[in-house]
């Protein structure tokens, strides 16, 4: 067989695929972690806007970036604009991130997927959320994807607390998290 044999190229490449698929695959995950629940009753018009990050589980997407920020808008379609924002002080500039999410099921059930890559979605799922809509407690397709959102870049300590216990129901190493900074720039 020669090297530019077609069946022998096609041999390789399926032999390429079958090792580069599965973890490109696995990035995919939508689903929840076991004994947990998104919020139900759930209303996407007073979700959308701004919130801003206050805590998060270290990925290598989001380190090293303060200030973080997300911002939700509806689309025409149903579906909603995602845009993540934070500053990253080594290079002394703000990155963004843009995507897009979809219900994966009823609406009214906080549980979404997102992508800002193509094909490839990831779970959102609100697992705690404010009556109000001030702050939110998000968790991704496993215990070690969190975020506790609020609508304010300061809270009280009393509701930090509140977040972390909750947290800790929910089966999340909460000395790993990593609180973000929203103090002003200089200058």
């Amino acid at each position: 067989m020669q090297p530019t044999d077609p069946s022998r190229r096609r041999l390789l490449m399926a032999g390429c695929a079958g090792l580069l698929l599965p973890p490109l695959l696995s990035g995919c995950a939508t689903g929840m972690p076991d004994g947990v629940r998104a919020v139900t009753g759930f209303d996407l018009e007073r979700y959308l806007g701004t919130w801003y990050e206050m805590a998060r589980l270290d990925h290598r997407f989001e380190r090293g970036l303060s200030r973080v920020s997300a911002t939700y808008r509806r689309r025409e379609d149903g579906s909603v604009d995602v845009l993540n924002r934070g500053f990253d002080a080594r290079q002394n500039r703000w990155r963004e991130a843009a995507g897009r999410a979809r219900f994966i099921g009823d609406p009214a059930t906080a549980s979404l997927k997102v992508s800002f890559f193509g094909p490839f979605y990831g779970g959102y799922h609100v697992v705690d959320l404010d009556p109000d809509y001030r702050w939110s407690l998000v968790m991704g397709p496993t215990r070690s994807y969190f975020w506790v959102l609020s609508r304010d870049r300061q809270v009280p300590a009393a509701l930090r607390e509140r977040w972390l216990a909750r947290a800790r129901s929910l089966g999340i190493d909460t000395g790993a998290l990593i609180w973000v900074d929203h103090s002003p720039l200089p200058g």
